[in-house]
């Protein structure tokens, strides 16, 4: 019972020597997915859904074919002006037998089968008022018709919002997402603009798992500040694995290597009356000491001497690194073993 009364009362801090070491000075900022590109895919005409061939999350190359209307309609259109084609054929073989130029078949494509050259402006004449040449047209519109009546998709990617049901209208059928690369939007404040260069690497972690970064690298600056002091940058990765997806809220870091600087853990500083402390460790007691924060990144703080307090740090200091929150000036204190 001594012994743990004992150990209840004394106070047990982790320590390191200070020495000076490079620092990674980094940009940490908040930032969305967006996908390369995206489309919100659907029929050009309106229909009948009847076949579907994909499914939502599905990948797909590009020319693969998403879905079909029904298609009787349109083959009925097809096989109507072609027929009206083949009527307006006659009439032309016609007219031009009555303008004086023969041929070998009344079927027959034009300049192909006639006995003698006719004059190109005399042909056109006899396209229009046979109607051959109405009647072409509405065959060619006829079959663009019919070919809309099939949805490829138009790049390779991944099926989202699948929407379309068969035996229905649908007025959207699917989104395809390009999930190879991913941009994604951040701000910085218009003091980091200086660290940040097109071309410049960073590294994405999703907010979901920390653990799960990826490398980019800037690709664009807006040059403008907006009224909140921040300026958009765009950077791009690749989504290596398939595991990103688009809309993903992200964490944005931009790092960029400072040289001798006092480096320690972010528990080894604290904030006391609106300065920044750490706790130096001199003859078994905790002595409170102010400093200036130069830098900070996810898990370190970059330090010096306080200026307004005029107080300062060396290197060889042992610096409490545990515990300070419940520490203060003259604090005894053990090093854990």
């Amino acid at each position: 019972m001594e012994k743990r009364q004992r150990a209840i009362g004394e106070t047990y801090v982790d320590t390191m020597t200070l020495r000076t070491s490079d620092f990674n000075r980094q940009i940490v900022c908040n930032g969305r997915l967006r996908a390369r590109a995206k489309s919100d895919l659907s029929f050009t005409q309106q229909g009948i859904t009847s076949e579907i061939y994909v499914r939502e999350g599905m990948h797909v190359d590009k020319g693969v074919l998403i879905a079909s209307l029904d298609k009787r309609e349109r083959l009925r259109e097809v096989e109507k002006a072609e027929r009206e084609l083949q009527r307006a054929q006659v009439e032309l073989a016609d007219k031009l037998i009555g303008l004086g130029y023969g041929t070998d078949s009344t079927l027959f494509t034009p300049h192909s089968s006639l006995h003698k050259p006719v004059p190109e402006e005399v042909m056109k004449r006899a396209e229009v008022t046979s109607g051959y040449y109405s009647a072409r047209y509405q065959l060619q519109t006829a079959r663009t018709l019919l070919a809309e009546c099939d949805l490829y998709a138009p790049f390779s990617g991944r099926i989202a919002n699948l929407e379309a049901r068969t035996f229905q209208r649908n007025d959207k059928v699917c989104t395809v997402i390009d999930d190879s690369q991913f941009d994604v939007e951040f701000k910085v404040l218009e003091a980091e603009y200086e660290n940040v260069r097109k071309g410049r690497p960073v590294r994405i972690a999703p907010f979901v798992a920390d653990s799960m970064q990826y490398d980019g690298v800037v690709t664009a600056i807006n040059p403008l500040v907006d009224d909140k002091g921040l300026i958009k940058v765009t950077a791009r990765l690749d989504n290596s694995g398939r595991t990103l997806i688009d809309g993903m809220n992200v964490r944005v870091i931009i790092e960029d290597e400072v040289k001798n600087l006092f480096v320690v853990p972010k528990d080894a500083v604290v904030e006391r009356d609106g300065y920044h402390v750490i706790f130096l460790y001199q003859d078994g007691q905790a002595v409170w000491t102010y400093v200036d924060v130069l830098h900070s990144n996810i898990s370190s703080f970059a330090i010096t001497g306080c200026r307004r307090k005029e107080t300062s740090i060396h290197e060889g200091d042992i610096i409490i690194t545990s515990g300070n929150l419940n520490l203060a000036d003259g604090t005894e204190v053990k090093l854990n073993q």
